[in-house]
């Protein structure tokens, strides 16, 4: 398959004003690629964009669990970028705690966020991206979306879904200009789980010794992150994994598919402990 030209057409990113997404927007930008940054934080989103130089750039400030507000911004995406042929989405939050500790609630939001604001602008944006000779969405699942850890349900939950949407609407998408991949990072030193939120039935502290023991794992800096993402683009790669342990993941499950979590259970046994009280 040829490699995707991104450079004098648009990618729309999501997720633009923190971590990979961030990272993605620089790298692009400085190979001259258009681009259309989508995110909630309205200031960060701003001050990513004021570092990315003469690149042609809008800004669209988005809650992605709202599909009109979706709706809306891609319309606008779409009439001030006539040549868009890449979506990124890497918009995305955690949630700490074990079942017993979650609200329903809770779980609908991390949901709402990392699959249903996913599934929302794919879809608005799939009409412009179908009429690009060629064109890709990549979504960001998890390392997560291959192994499921205690501690981590909505979390594995949602990225899982979006590992399955993504597969789904590459099958659906077979024979037409669009292709469609998922990627799975591991390990990223992006902040999202020191950022993130916590069951409310979970001690902060305890939340925040969990949260910190997850970090302390992270080896992958966001800059290399987002180079793997970007190539993983270019050349339409249906699966791509970031990082070791990614891959290290994706060998056990594929071996030991019912009992992978014996070997992760120790190296993640404090990242996951969100019930042993804090000293």
């Amino acid at each position: 398959m040829a490699r995707l030209a991104l450079a004098g057409n648009t990618t729309v990113i999501t997720g633009a004003a923190h971590g990979m997404g961030a990272d993605i927007a620089r790298l692009l930008a400085r190979r001259g690629v258009h681009l259309a940054l989508i995110d909630h934080d309205a200031t960060a989103l701003s001050a990513v964009a004021a570092s990315l130089g003469d690149t042609t750039v809008t800004t669209h400030v988005v809650d992605l669990r709202d599909d009109s507000a979706v709706a809306a911004a891609a319309d606008e995406i779409i009439r001030r970028h006539p040549r868009i042929n890449a979506l990124i989405t890497c918009a995305g939050s955690s949630m700490l705690g074990t079942l017993d500790q979650l609200t329903m609630e809770e779980m609908r939001w991390l949901t709402d966020v990392n699959l249903w604001g996913t599934v929302s602008i794919t879809k608005a944006l799939l009409p412009a991206l179908r009429t690009a000779p060629a064109a890709h969405i990549t979504h960001l699942a998890s390392v997560y979306a291959l192994a499921a850890p205690a501690g981590r349900i909505p979390y594995s939950l949602s990225k899982f879904a979006v590992r399955g949407f993504s597969e789904a609407l590459r099958h659906e998408l077979e024979g037409t200009s669009v292709t469609v991949g998922a990627v799975y990072p591991a390990g990223v030193r992006t902040g999202i789980i020191l950022h993130g939120r916590y069951a409310a039935g979970v001690d902060p502290a305890v939340a925040a010794r969990a949260a910190a023991a997850q970090a302390a794992m992270y080896r992958t800096e966001p800059a290399d992150a987002a180079a793997i993402i970007v190539a993983a683009t270019e050349r339409r790669r249906a699966r791509t994994m970031v990082g070791r342990q990614a891959r290290l993941v994706d060998v056990l499950t594929r071996l030991w598919p019912t009992g992978y979590w014996r070997v992760m259970r120790r190296p993640l046994r404090e990242a996951v402990d969100t019930t042993t009280p804090a000293d």
